[in-house]
């Protein structure tokens, strides 16, 4: 396995917008395109139906929520979301979820607004600012934000939520989850995995954790990797007959770093590859990984990112504009015919004249450009 900073294959990104900009004017006429951009004879009738199918050539394109992350939470909004940008599979985050089931709130997410510097004052005109003024770079003040540390009274009521939310969640009837579920399955989208993060809760939270997922459709809880978290977990997943799925950061650039232990483990664990993190902190091919693993693979998170050589390096960027081998990784995942599903997670800056929705679709466009039309 060698370096990998320029890929073989892929899609440009003046090519996709140009040619994804060319349909978006053309949105009000009824007609079809090939993969050339060509307009073809418009179908007889257009199928009316506003549910959203994201699964091209055979490959599932989903997305993560938390891409959503800037935007107003709540599984209604989820779900909005979903139907704008086309996305028909979802890895939930469980707060959204929990949210929607009347969860008690975590006070710790007001602690953590109260503790937001204020903003800073609007400069002034141009013609009164001085020329070091005018040199200096925007941003926060030298040093950053540091967060303090809780007060006594704030520790007691995270120990209080903490008592709150076990008791709630022991005591939350499965009929109030198929009521959530219910709101997905009519709006035709599938989630197939929810991520609770659950390793550092109580057994019973835990079992509670997995049988919510299954409830909801999801065929495994997912966690952060970790020797602890695979065995904590490792036993509820069986009991459930679900499956525990790890998601990696940059774990595999230190050195001896392998899935193998984990695997070991049990049956019931299963891997969450993002592969944008591997490439970015190794500058290895994800393929490596997919090869040998896959079958223990199921999902993949996909980002766009630069290499570990590069500068700026392993930097989040704009599909297409870095260096990740998109292509490569989503057509030998729809070559082999593996039953991986592939989320986007979106982590680049988005622009201030779109949003995390208008982004996630275009990114799902990307990847239909590469399953469908290369």
């Amino acid at each position: 396995m060698g370096n990998l900073m320029k890929p073989k294959s892929g899609i440009s990104r003046r090519k996709f917008l140009g040619s994804t900009a060319a349909a978006a004017a053309l949105t009000m006429v009824p007609l079809t395109y090939s993969c050339k951009g060509t307009p073809a004879a418009a179908p007889a009738t257009v199928p009316a139906s506003d549910k959203p199918n994201s699964n091209f050539g055979g490959v599932q394109i989903g997305a993560i929520t938390y891409s959503w992350r800037s935007l107003p939470g709540g599984i209604e909004n989820i779900i909005k979301y979903c139907k704008e940008a086309g996305i028909s599979s979802i890895e939930l985050m469980s707060g959204d979820l929990e949210e929607y089931l009347g969860a008690p709130k975590n006070p710790i997410m007001a602690f953590f607004a109260a503790m937001q510097p204020p903003p800073p004052p609007p400069p002034p005109p141009v013609k009164e600012q001085s020329a070091a003024a005018k040199a200096r770079p925007a941003g926060p003040p030298a040093g950053g934000f540091k967060m303090p540390e809780f007060t006594a009274e704030q520790k007691a009521a995270i120990e209080k939520y903490n008592q709150d939310i076990k008791a709630w969640r022991l005591a939350l009837p499965m009929s109030k989850v198929e009521e959530a579920r219910k709101l997905f399955d009519d709006a035709g989208i599938g989630i197939h995995i929810v991520k609770f993060s659950p390793a550092r809760w109580s057994d019973e939270e835990i079992d509670y954790a997995f049988k919510a997922a299954k409830t909801m459709g999801a065929k495994g809880v997912t966690d952060e990797i970790g020797e602890e978290a695979v065995k904590k977990l490792a036993p509820f997943a069986e009991k459930n007959g679900m499956y525990a799925i790890f998601h990696n950061h940059m774990q595999f650039a230190t050195p001896g770093f392998s899935y193998d232990p984990f695997l070991a483990v049990s049956p019931a664990v299963m891997f969450n590859f993002d592969a944008g993190h591997f490439f970015g902190s190794t500058g290895l091919h994800p393929n490596t990984i997919l090869e040998k693993y896959h079958d223990r693979i199921f999902s993949v998170h996909l980002k766009d990112k630069t290499g570990p050589n590069t500068d700026p390096p392993n930097t989040n960027q704009v599909w297409g504009q870095g260096q990740m081998p998109m292509a490569e990784v989503l057509k030998m995942i729809q070559s082999s015919k593996w039953p991986i599903y592939c989320d986007i997670e979106l982590e680049y800056d988005v622009a201030p004249w779109s949003n995390a929705v208008k982004e996630t679709g275009t990114c799902k466009r990307y990847a239909k450009e590469i399953l469908v039309c290369s």
